[in-house]
């Protein structure tokens, strides 16, 4: 089995970068249109002609750094605004006075606001406000006097772009968040399982030792005690203090990323009877269908690792000569295994006191790993009757947790 690293991106503010990527070309569009319409009223035609050929040639050119925030260098940005504010400030040059005093658009027209867009996608609302102010001091200029749709007009611009540079920031908040959220519940689940692996082997032979050496007594029963100690100190790291470093997280440029790293079974489906025989034996009746019960390698290894805890628990509390039976049952939505032992069944709120002590043998073992499959693990005792673990697995929940 390989491992594999698995890479989750989020961006909310990729689409926003497309966006603006679409709006610098219509507006390009827009501003030519413009002149083209307007043709009569240009004192210096072929000036509005070059400004015109370097725009078209600079906006198609620095696509690419539209694309994200990485490739938006600051120089692109402050070339580009430039390239903004010179076309405003050449409209009172290239165009007749009645055109200004129409409120005529400046030969960049709306273009402008790409620029200052762009700032405020790169570097939030600071960026925005900082860009916006050169804008609207070159358009009061264009025009000569603070004239109503003017100040109107600059305004628009500098409110919008301050207003989608504080939405930018905020979306790189709630990235980091989400991506922080995600590697903690990484994180947890990777505790989960290793807490289980540990329950239903480590700890498992330290109980042993120490039950047999209190029983042998002598240098055993001082190995006994300290393997006593040794399963106390594990259950108390498994059960809180088990804190995995963090996976990585970046803010790159096209969105926060966590990286996963998974362990992928390119084998085929492995049929439950298989992994259940085992633990079929003299005190342990195993009944199952006839036809195979067949499941992803991952799911049945853990659906049969979670009946082997519940045996484990049969084996440890219910007594030497307790019986245990297993039922395999193949329904059409679901596969249910269920336990039962003849055992004196489990006083009320033990379960809760042993899950506070660190004991996870039916908080992990069991139910976590059910849990992890998209099912469920219900236990029903009644003292002096024995106990019965149902564990229920929906078939439609097992193609997502084998590629989860």
């Amino acid at each position: 089995m390989t491992k594999r690293e698995r890479v989750i991106r989020m961006s909310v503010e990729q689409p926003l970068w497309r966006a603006l990527t679409g709006y610098r070309l219509l507006t390009l569009l827009y501003a030519i249109g413009l002149f083209a319409f307007a043709y009569d009223e240009y004192d210096r035609p072929g000036v509005a002609l070059a400004y015109y050929a370097v725009l078209a040639v600079w906006t198609l050119a620095t696509l690419p750094r539209v694309q994200n925030a990485a490739a938006c260098t600051k120089r692109f940005l402050a070339v580009d605004l430039a390239i903004a504010l010179t076309g405003i400030l050449l409209t009172p040059w290239v165009v007749t006075q009645g055109h200004i005093d129409r409120g005529g658009p400046t030969l960049p027209s709306i273009w402008t606001a790409g620029s200052v867009l762009a700032y405020a996608l790169k570097g939030g609302w600071r960026w925005a406000a900082f860009a916006s102010t050169p804008v609207a001091a070159a358009n009061l200029v264009e025009r000569g006097h603070p004239a109503r749709d003017t100040v109107h007009n600059v305004i628009l611009v500098w409110v919008a772009s301050i207003a989608i540079g504080y939405v930018v920031e905020v979306a790189r908040a709630s990235e980091r968040t989400l991506a922080r959220a995600l590697e903690i519940e990484a994180a947890t689940r990777e505790r989960e399982r290793l807490a289980r692996d540990i329950h239903d082997s480590v700890l498992q032979v330290l109980a042993m030792v120490q039950r047999r050496g209190a029983v042998l007594g002598g240098e055993a029963g001082e190995l006994g005690r300290m393997a006593g100690e040794q399963e106390v100190a594990l259950r108390t790291l498994v059960s809180g203090g088990l804190v995995p470093l963090s996976r990585a997280s970046e803010d790159a440029a096209d969105g926060a990323l966590v990286r996963v790293v998974e362990e992928p079974d390119d084998s085929g489906p492995v049929d439950l009877r298989t992994l259940l025989a085992p633990y079929a034996g003299a005190r342990v009746s195993l009944a199952e269908p006839g036809a195979p019960v067949e499941l992803p390698p991952g799911a049945a290894r853990e659906l049969a690792a979670a009946v082997g805890a519940a045996l484990d628990n049969v084996r440890s509390h219910a007594g030497a000569g307790a019986r245990a039976w297993i039922l395999v049952e193949d329904e059409p939505d679901e596969i249910v295994v269920s336990v039962r032992d003849d055992g004196p069944g489990i006083p009320e709120g033990r379960l809760a006191q042993a899950e506070g002590e660190g004991r996870l043998g039916v908080a992990q073992s069991i139910r976590g790993r059910l849990r992890d499959l998209g099912g469920s693990a219900e236990l029903f005792s009644t003292p002096g009757q024995g106990t019965e673990v149902e564990l229920k697995v929906p078939k439609v929940s097992l193609g997502k947790a084998e590629r989860r």
